[in-house]
């Protein structure tokens, strides 16, 4: 099948990849989010699948929105039978979906219709669930309403964090990606209607929801931290400095913690440091202070002369 490719970080390149591999299927465009700027000198930075569609020579186009005009002209100068969309970051209109006789499925990080919308992975984690999974669907104009092609199952284990979680699920999903596309092709997929029960929703992230609340148990945080790390990164006030947390791990019933400690005061000894909360506390790996790179929490207490009466906001 002649195919038109859709995404733009890290996790689609695996789909992209498998596709560019297939004797079976060619990739004949690549439609990804506008080439940003970063560092000091603000250099121009190519999204990682523009990046991946340019070593193979294939053409991309950049819009702004799929509703411009240059998606339906590239769209009609490519000849496509099929779109495929993995982490694109865009919405999709209708005409455009309208565009491509076999229209267009999307590689979507969960069980649907568990945790539609633009963070499944992080809420998974967040929720506390055992098992998540990939699933392609056809897209439709509703948020990931489409009936679905195929799916997988993953087990989330007690250390993933989404960065862990997302890795693996990019890659086990675009199997099941070229998958669906080789029964499409065959006439032998049909889509399934999503199920109404156990519809759930997954918001787009934002950094205030990465701002550890040490209020809440010690498990909860721990998954919190979990979900929102390596992006945007869990993080917590100490006086005017935001500094970033890695993973933490609930440590209740720990004789090595200092007694007493209430939620998000500081208890440093020579090889660790804990944090209260309001349920027992946490032990902290590490720390990000502004400017600084990521080092040992036992590292970072001893440079900033931590004494044991701080607290975290």
């Amino acid at each position: 099948m002649r195919l038109v490719f859709a995404g733009t970080p890290d996790v689609a390149v695996p789909t992209l990849k498998e596709l560019l591999d297939s004797d079976d299927h060619e990739v004949v465009g690549v439609i990804t989010r506008p080439d940003t700027t970063a560092g000091r000198g603000r250099r121009v930075v190519r999204s990682d699948v523009g990046t991946l569609a340019d070593a193979h020579g294939i053409e991309v186009i950049t819009p702004a929105r799929m509703s411009e005009p240059e998606v339906a002209e590239a769209l009609a100068r490519w000849n496509a039978d099929l779109g495929v969309v993995v982490a694109y970051g865009g919405l999709i209109p209708q005409s455009i979906l309208d565009a491509l006789p076999h229209g267009w499925i999307n590689l979507h990080f969960s069980i649907l219709p568990a945790w539609r919308g633009a963070a499944p992975v992080q809420a998974a984690i967040a929720a506390g669930d055992e098992i998540t999974g990939a699933s392609v669907f056809l897209l439709e104009a509703g948020l990931d309403t489409g009936p679905v092609y195929g799916t997988l199952t993953e087990r989330i284990r007690d250390t993933d964090t989404s960065g862990d979680l997302l890795g693996r699920l990019a890659v086990s999903g675009a199997g099941l990606a070229r998958a669906v596309i080789d029964g499409i092709e065959a006439g032998e997929l049909v889509p399934v209607a999503q199920p109404e029960d156990g519809v759930s929703h997954a918001a787009k992230i934002t950094t205030d929801d990465a701002h550890v609340r040490w209020d809440l148990p010690s498990h909860l945080i721990g998954r919190s931290v979990r979900a929102h790390t390596p992006a945007p990164g869990a993080w917590a006030m100490l006086g005017d400095a935001r500094v970033k947390l890695g993973a933490v791990t609930p440590v209740d019933g720990d004789d090595n913690v200092p007694a007493g400690l209430a939620p998000g005061v500081l208890g440093v000894t020579k090889k660790a440091v804990f944090v209260g909360t309001a349920s027992g506390a946490v032990r902290l790996s590490t720390v990000q202070a502004p400017g600084k790179k990521s080092m040992n929490a036992a590292d970072w207490a001893r440079g900033s002369r931590l004494d044991g009466t701080e607290k975290f906001a």
